[in-house]
């Protein structure tokens, strides 16, 4: 096993995810894409293989108990602005259970998109080249956002792709006071999540949002 290798398994077990040869060799893959990638496409300004495995992909990862922790039923996901595909791949790989979609308008990200999900086998997954404003698909229990807008912005932009009963997922750094206090009446805050991401010594919050159920919906 090679020291990334060593590095991405005791991530995951760290997480109580699965850490077997399978799984750690498809992440392995999916960072070596990334990598290859980027130095033509500038999908990330993380060009360090030892940093794109903490700042990405157990980045990514740590997403995936919460998901099972919060949404225990859900079934689809929906990442906006997915751009490398960060968490949508990781999370796709890590639950072939879960339907994940990514959206980008950024067109050489979904092409990557598309690439990785042909090189990892991903059933479950689809990318999609599309402004999310504009994108019809049926609604999804469980939308994410790892650095696509405010929180403003991102529950405006994906109402009408969010189930009534479904929840927005934003991954955040520091908790963002002054973007929470922006959000829309039909908005609400469920809870505020901190996040451990093993090898990183960064803060990192997951901002849980529903609809606001004393609000009617647009």
């Amino acid at each position: 096993m090679t020291a990334r290798e060593e590095m991405l398994a005791r991530g995951l077990e760290g997480l109580g995810l699965p850490s077997d040869e399978r799984t750690v060799t498809l992440l392995g893959r999916f960072a070596d894409l990334l990598l290859r990638w980027n130095r033509t496409y500038n999908l990330t300004a993380i060009r360090e293989e030892s940093e794109v495995v903490t700042h990405h992909l157990l980045d990514s990862a740590a997403l995936v108990p919460m998901i099972a922790k919060i949404a225990p039923e859900a079934e689809t996901l929906l990442d906006v602005g997915s751009g490398g595909g960060l968490p949508a791949v990781p999370t796709a790989l890590l639950r072939p259970d879960l339907s994940v979609h990514a959206v980008d308008t950024v067109k050489k990200k979904v092409t990557f998109l598309q690439q990785a999900q042909i090189e990892l086998g991903l059933k479950n997954f689809r990318a999609h080249h599309a402004r999310v404003e504009n994108l019809r698909l049926s609604p999804f229990d469980v939308i994410t956002s790892r650095a696509f807008a405010s929180l403003a912005d991102f529950t405006s932009l994906t109402e009408h792709l969010l189930k009534p009963s479904g929840l927005w997922l934003a991954m955040k750094g520091v908790v963002p006071e002054e973007e929470i206090a922006a959000l829309p009446d039909f908005v609400r805050v469920r809870e505020i999540l901190p996040l451990t991401v093993p090898g990183l010594n960064e803060s990192r919050h997951l901002i849980v949002m529903e609809h606001n159920a004393g609000c009617g919906l647009s």
